[in-house]
């Protein structure tokens, strides 16, 4: 990369030494890194990677692509928010997997479906995780992330003047 962009690069990954956007990343990534788990391996009762691909396309009516990019962002975009690597980038795969869910569930109406009384789950999952992952995507992962270590721990600049996250 040339000069022009290891600094874009470098502008990319700076994030404020705040703790609570480290909080908010963390679990934000810590939950969702087990509906990545379902899909990709099979774990905590999910289907796996070749069932989910196989199922989910003719079960929403979606194409296999985009479940496969859905598969992506909720395991390594979960890891990446964890870790903190790439931050805005994972945070980018798991806002638009929650978009993507989130008008699939539409129609279920606001709530989740804690009792079983319903058929579908309500988007409040989804605007809660995609709200998280927004926030990231907007001021970076915060104090305790690769990225913040990768640009030698230096502080960015608020992304607006109106003070908000200051």
């Amino acid at each position: 990369m040339g000069a022009g962009g290891d600094l874009l690069f470098t502008k990319f990954l700076q994030t404020k030494r705040d703790w609570k956007l480290t909080l908010i990343r963390v679990v934000a990534g810590g939950v969702m890194l087990p509906h990545g788990m379902q899909k990709m391996f099979g774990w905590f009762g999910g289907p796996g990677f070749s069932a989910t691909m196989r199922v989910l396309p003719h079960l929403v009516g979606i194409p296999a692509w985009l479940i496969f990019f859905s598969i992506l962002a909720e395991f390594f975009g979960a890891l990446g928010m964890i870790l903190g690597c790439l931050s805005r980038i994972a945070a980018f795969g798991v806002l638009m997997d929650m978009i993507g869910a989130g008008a699939l569930s539409f129609r279920f109406g606001f709530f989740m479906n804690w009792a079983g009384a319903h058929k579908g789950e309500g988007i409040e999952y989804h605007l809660l995780m995609g709200t998280m992952a927004l926030t990231v995507m907007i001021w970076g992962g915060g104090a305790f992330s690769i990225d913040r270590a990768l640009t030698g721990n230096r502080d960015a600049r608020s992304p607006s003047r109106s003070g908000i996250g200051d």
